[in-house]
């Protein structure tokens, strides 16, 4: 039985004794019609009242019962809601006889629902309180809460169980809270640009759009193979040559990739698409994206993001992929093309790497070891090598670059974009090029999308597209230092059963 604890088990004792009261411990139609925080704001007049109460004003407050305190015919307790916690008080005179002693005292307890229904007043220690008339039960909680003192401090339990995260931890509820606001101010800016709000397909029939491992789910009626969308870019790109001048999307990708403080299987992406606009243009609406949002969310330039304070005042830094490696990593600037020379650098620093590499992976190797996470302050690194930007247009003067650019804060990726390749051969050839390499062991290369080449064949017009983390601008915003806590329900290895484990360890002693 998935209750079989001996205090779960006295809880459901005490559910049953209400029902044989006639009291249901699970009622519906409860109505409240105060929240804690608008009981504090409209009844704070209270505290300058002679005899400190309002014997004529009646509130009715729900929340969860997370302090509760007998003495003898009375009792402080303090309830929770959405809103924040607040003080009642319950004496035995001031409610049905016997209800008190037989149904307050014995059968509801910390965790428990209820509905109080009161007037306000101010204790001798100077706080707020409603002094209750009127007390329901409105839900029996049949599972204890930890235990106060100590909360809920098991990060993995917290993750697992994000209820009972929130239910213990109300500066949860802030963050996702902060997360929500967040989703709305940068839809709202972008509609306020002229963008287009619009929806793409979750499962598509070739993996595309980003390199990555995408998940592989079978449709059943039509006997085929779908993949779970690493990214919606290539479809966006299809609305562009469809005639949209400017569309975004803010959904979920899934990537079968590993699992740390910043990537989680499923996140949550905001790309958008202009036309007739490049990267430049990108950059300084990023900028005046991340200007609106400390506007509206009222924070400061200067934000704290653990050991670090970020600056957000624009222009953000601009810096080159070669220049970066250069000036950061230390690479010889005359020898930032050479692949012999890369590899004894590599060798020097003592990182194994594949010799057949390219010269850009090569880089790329040098930059995430080396350069990544010196980009505190908001730095677009731009002029990426071609070669690892197989969906950005070349430069016109330097064919060996992307017209490309990367957004970084506190040493994390937050952003992604480019001018779009819309020439039609170009595209074609490098998908073909990628089929090579998946073809010699890289699972994450792009497939053919022969339906994507004909859409450029009919023209895209010169567009700009950009891609934005919202899980990692989130933690930005909060000062949070993983992807699960600004994530509801994050990915986590399944739990071993009772069995598996009595086997685990069966394995082991044999070992032994």
């Amino acid at each position: 039985m998935i209750f079989d604890n001996q205090y779960e088990q006295q809880r459901i004792q005490k559910a049953e004794q209400l029902r044989e009261m006639g009291i249901n411990p699970y009622p519906h139609g409860i109505v409240r019609d105060t929240t804690t925080e608008q009981f504090k704001k409209e009844y704070a007049y209270v505290a300058d009242l002679e005899n400190k109460r309002d014997e004529s004003k009646t509130a009715r407050v729900s929340g969860r019962i997370k302090f509760l305190r007998l003495m003898g015919k009375a009792a402080f307790v303090k309830i929770e809601d959405e809103s924040g916690l607040l003080q009642i008080y319950v004496a035995r005179d001031n409610l049905p006889e016997g209800f008190y002693n037989n149904v307050f005292k014995k059968l509801i307890e910390v965790g428990d629902i209820i509905t109080v229904e009161g007037y306000p007043f101010v204790t001798k220690t100077g706080e707020l309180s409603l002094h209750v008339t009127k007390l329901d039960l409105a839900t029996k909680s049949i599972k204890p809460l930890p235990e106060k003192f100590h909360g809920l401090q098991d990060k993995e339990l917290r993750y697992r169980q994000r209820y009972l995260d929130m239910i213990m931890n109300p500066d949860v509820k802030e963050t996702f809270k902060m997360r929500s606001r967040i989703v709305s101010i940068v839809r709202r800016f972008f509609e306020e640009k002229g963008f287009l709000e619009v929806e793409t397909p979750m499962m598509h029939p070739i993996a595309g759009g980003a390199n990555a491992r995408p998940f592989i789910t079978h449709h059943n009626a039509l006997d085929v193979e779908r993949y779970l969308r690493i990214a919606p870019e290539l479809y966006l790109k299809r609305l562009i040559v469809g005639g949209f001048d400017a569309v975004f999307e803010i959904n979920r990708n899934f990537r079968n990739e590993g699992m740390d403080h910043t990537h989680n299987p499923e996140f949550t992406m905001l790309e958008f698409y202009w036309a007739y606009h490049t990267y430049e243009d990108l950059m300084q609406l990023t900028e005046e994206l991340f200007t609106t949002l400390l506007h509206e969310l009222n924070l400061p330039t200067k934000l704290p993001y653990g050991k670090y304070v970020i600056d957000y005042s624009t222009p953000f830094r601009r810096i080159k992929w070669e220049e970066a490696l250069v000036e950061i990593a230390g690479v010889d600037a005359a020898k930032v093309r050479d692949k012999e020379a890369l590899l004894t650098f590599l060798r020097d620093h003592e990182i194994e790497v594949d010799e057949n590499l390219s010269v850009a992976k090569l880089q790329e190797e040098i930059f995430d070891e080396f350069v990544e996470k010196e980009l505190i302050d908001p730095t677009f690194l731009t002029h990426y090598p071609i070669d690892i930007s197989p969906l950005a247009r070349r430069n016109d003067e330097d064919p060996e670059i992307a017209d490309r650019f990367e957004f970084f804060v506190a040493g994390k990726e937050i952003a992604n974009g480019f001018n779009e390749l819309n020439d039609p051969l170009d595209q074609f050839a490098r998908f073909a090029k990628q089929m090579e390499n998946k073809a010699t062991g890289d699972d994450e290369a792009h497939e053919m999308d022969e339906d994507f080449i004909h859409a450029l064949g009919y023209g895209m017009p010169p567009t700009a597209g950009e891609g934005i983390g919202i899980d990692r601008l989130t933690m930005l915003l909060t000062n949070r230092h993983s992807i699960r806590d600004v994530i509801l329900f994050p990915a986590m290895k399944p739990l071993k059963s009772d069995k598996e484990e009595q086997e685990t360890n069966n394995e082991t002693t044999k070992d032994r």
